[in-house]
């Protein structure tokens, strides 16, 4: 049972996200025998390419043209879905990224193929083929059987540890028959910020709510969030006040992520916002109120006015840098 697996690159370079998803679909290809496919679209360098191969890719797939310069959902799903029919792939991992989202569906038709999103954990079987996935904002574990030939599955980010596995591999251009008539959507513009960590890349996310009183205190938070290297990110109620981006705005109606460590500030914990951000591997909250939902969630919950416990906060994160 080979696996085929979609590698994004973001200007031609490959992030750790990444190598989990080749880590992830090389596991799978173990437990099956099947071979590890990566199929890269877009410009991107031989050397960068030597990477999947690191992390257990056996062969990669190039597909470049003017067809696929733009972000297609539509173009991505056929060349992904042609990549996987030529190689006799049965299961094709996507990242669980807003791009994938758009793509995975698509995929699942193109193949008459069950989908399964999110998911967080090898097979538990693959004959039959289940998986293991949050279910209930992350309250629960659900398992869900796919019995269609061919299985499309999401992989939550941060959810399989990146593993070393050098392999020799090939490197391959790949016609997937793709025309002009198929893109539907024509890029006017594009804004893209270069000088700031992404939610979805951070390991480590400096989040407020509205324990923060306002839009003029959250510089010590920023501060903070750039001695740990981190990402800055808000509850809803912030965004809609106008005092963050809505970028910024994690929880079930904006952007789900899962870091290593996530702070909440001044966060009450409400279970929208907790459907975001329970997949993180360690919350440390700090709050006013002891009855706040945030600590039932958290690993370390500080009772106190982010007045006082963010300079603190704020201050030992500068001694512990300056001892490494």
């Amino acid at each position: 049972m080979s696996v085929l697996v979609y590698i994004e690159n973001w200007d031609g370079k490959f992030k750790k996200s990444s190598f989990e998803l080749v880590s992830y679909a090389h596991a799978i290809a173990a437990q099956t025998g099947g071979l590890t496919v990566a199929v890269s679209i877009g410009e991107v360098s031989s050397s960068e390419l030597e990477k999947l191969a690191k992390y257990g890719a056996d062969k990669v797939l190039l597909v470049n043209g003017d067809v696929v310069k733009n972000l297609d959902s539509a173009v991505y799903a056929k060349a992904l879905s042609a990549a996987a029919q030529a190689n006799n792939c049965e299961v094709v991992v996507l990242g669980n990224s807003n791009t994938a989202k758009g793509i995975a569906p698509r995929i699942a038709a193109r193949l008459r193929a069950g989908l399964a999103s999110g998911v967080n954990h090898l097979p538990e079987s693959v004959r039959p083929f289940v998986v293991r996935k949050n279910v209930f904002n992350g309250k629960a574990i659900g398992f869900q059987q796919i019995n269609s030939a061919v299985k499309v599955l999401t992989l939550a980010q941060n959810s399989f540890e990146t593993k070393e596995n050098p392999v020799a591999f090939v490197v391959e251009s790949f016609d997937a028959g793709l025309q002009t008539a198929d893109m539907k959507i024509t890029v006017q513009s594009a804004e893209k910020v270069t000088d700031k960590l992404l939610l979805g890349d951070a390991e480590i996310v400096v989040s407020g709510g509205r324990g923060m009183k306002a839009s003029a205190n959250w510089a010590p938070l920023e501060e903070l969030a750039t001695v740990l290297g981190a990402a800055t990110a808000c509850s809803r109620p912030v965004s809609d006040e106008g005092w963050r981006r809505h970028e910024e705005h994690v929880g079930q109606t904006g952007k789900i992520i899962a870091p290593n460590l996530y702070f909440a500030l001044g966060i009450s914990g409400a279970i929208q916002h907790l459907a975001g951000v329970s997949s993180s591997k360690v919350i440390v909250a700090v709050n006013t109120d002891p009855e706040a939902p945030i600590f039932e969630a958290a690993d370390y919950g500080i009772i106190g006015d982010l007045k006082e416990v963010l300079p603190k906060m704020l201050e030992e994160a500068k001694k512990f840098k300056a001892s490494l």
